[in-house]
C-alpha cells in the first residue's frame, strides 16, 4: 500500500497462491471487515472476498523496513526485545530521551516511523509488557494507548480471558466453560484451583489476570530449535514417496544450520508431517549432528501413526545451550 497508493481502498492481502494451498500472511483493514485473518487458506479468504487483491511476499523489502525500524528503537534504549519484523517491547525507564516520558518517546518513535519507512506504527505504553502488549492493539492501525500504573487493575479487569497470553482457543473455552469470560470472573479462583485445573500455567493466569506481569526486557536472543519445511500440491501419496524427498530436506536443513552457527548445539533431531486431514504429528530423538538414516527413521515412525497421504514434511533440530559438553568422571580428580 505504500509503494502503490492505488491499493489504499482495496482489500489487500500478502499470501501464497490459492492453487499451491497458499495462505495468507497478513492483510490490510478492508480485507479484515471480510472475516480475513492471518493463517487462512489464501483459497478460503478468495471465497469470503472474491475481488481480494493478493501480493506474493517481498522479503527483502519487509527487512530493509525492518532494520529500519529497529534502528530506531535503538536510539531511543539498549533494552529492545523484537517479537517480529516490526514489533518490540522496549524498556525505557532510564532513556534520556523526552525528558523520560515513556509517552512522548513512542509518540517520537511512530513519527519517526512514518517519516523514514513511510507506514504507520501502533503503540502500547504501560508498566509491563503483557499490559504494553494489549494496550498496543487498542488504536491500531495508527494510534497510542496509555495505560497508567493506577490503570492496570481496573483496564485488565474488563479484558475477556482469550486476552491473557498464552491463552488460546482451546484454554479460552475450558475456561469459558468454567464460567470465566473475563479476568474479574477469573480473580474469584483461588491459585489452587487454577494450578487444579491448567497445571502449572494456573499460576501464570493468577498473575495475569490481576495484570501482574515481572518479566523483563531483554534483548538476548537464543535459538530454540533450526527446521526446514514444505508444503506440497498434490499431496505426497505415500512412504516411498515420502522417503524420496527427503534427500532436498535434509540438504536445506544443512545450509540453515551451518547459516545460523548452530552446529555444535545440535541435541535432538524431528521430523513433522502434517496429513491430508490435516492432522500433524513430529517425532524426534536424541543426535548431535543430521543423518540421513535417522531422519528416515522417524519419517517412517510418523508416516505409521497417519498412514495416509502428506500434505506437508519439515525436518528439524532442537539445540541446546552451548556446545555439547562431555560427561565428566564421578570420580575425576579435582581441586577444591
Amino acid at each position: 500500500m505504500r509503494d502503490n497508493p492505488a491499493l489504499r481502498d482495496l482489500p489487500v492481502a500478502v499470501g501464497g497462491r490459492p492453487d499451491q494451498r497458499g495462505v495468507v500472511a497478513t492483510c490490510n483493514y478492508e480485507a479484515r471487515r471480510y472475516g480475513i485473518h492471518s493463517a487462512m487458506a489464501t483459497a478460503q479468504a478468495l471465497k469470503l472476498c472474491p475481488h481480494l487483491v493478493v501480493l506474493p511476499p517481498a522479503m527483502e523489502k519487509y527487512r530493509i523496513a525492518s532494520r529500519q525500524i529497529l534502528a530506531i528503537y535503538g536510539h531511543y534504549t539498549e533494552l529492545v526485545e523484537p517479537l517480529s519484523l516490526d514489533e518490540a517491547y522496549l524498556d525505557v525507564t532510564d532513556s534520556p530521551h523526552c525528558k523520560g516520558s515513556a509517552t512522548l518517546i513512542a509518540q517520537e518513535i511512530r513519527q519517526r516511523i512514518f517519516d523514514t519507512v513511510g507506514i504507520t506504527a501502533s503503540a502500547g505504553v504501560a508498566p509491563n509488557k503483557f499490559v504494553a502488549k494489549i494496550a498496543s492493539d487498542w488504536n491500531k492501525p495508527d494510534g497510542l494507548h496509555l495505560v497508567r500504573p493506577a490503570e492496570v487493575d481496573a483496564f485488565v479487569a474488563a479484558l475477556p480471558v482469550k486476552k491473557l497470553f498464552g491463552v488460546g482457543k482451546v484454554t479460552a473455552a475450558k475456561l469459558n466453560k468454567l464460567g470465566a469470560d473475563t479476568c474479574a470472573d477469573l480473580r474469584s479462583w483461588t491459585l489452587l484451583e487454577l494450578q487444579h485445573h491448567f497445571g502449572q500455567f494456573g499460576t501464570r493466569l493468577h498473575g495475569l489476570c490481576r495484570g501482574i506481569d515481572n518479566r523483563a526486557v531483554s534483548n538476548a536472543h537464543e535459538r530454540k530449535s533450526v527446521s526446514v519445511e514444505e508444503t506440497y500440491t498434490p499431496d505426497v501419496p505415500d512412504l516411498p514417496a515420502c522417503l524420496a524427498l527427503l534427500p532436498e530436506l535434509f540438504a536445506n536443513l544443512n545450509a540453515r544450520i551451518k547459516r545460523c552457527g548452530a552446529e555444535k548445539q545440535v541435541q535432538k533431531l524431528y521430523v513433522k508431517l502434517r496429513f491430508s486431514n490435516f492432522q500433524q504429528t513430529t517425532v524426534e530423538c536424541v543426535g548431535s549432528a543430521p543423518h540421513m538414516a535417522q531422519f528416515e527413521k522417524l519419517m517412517e515412525t510418523g508416516f505409521s501413526r497417519g498412514k495416509q497421504a502428506v500434505r506437508l514434511l519439515g525436518v528439524g533440530v532442537r539445540l541446546g545451550e552451548g556446545e555439547n559438553l562431555e560427561q565428566l568422571s564421578l570420580f575425576a580428580d579435582a581441586t577444591v
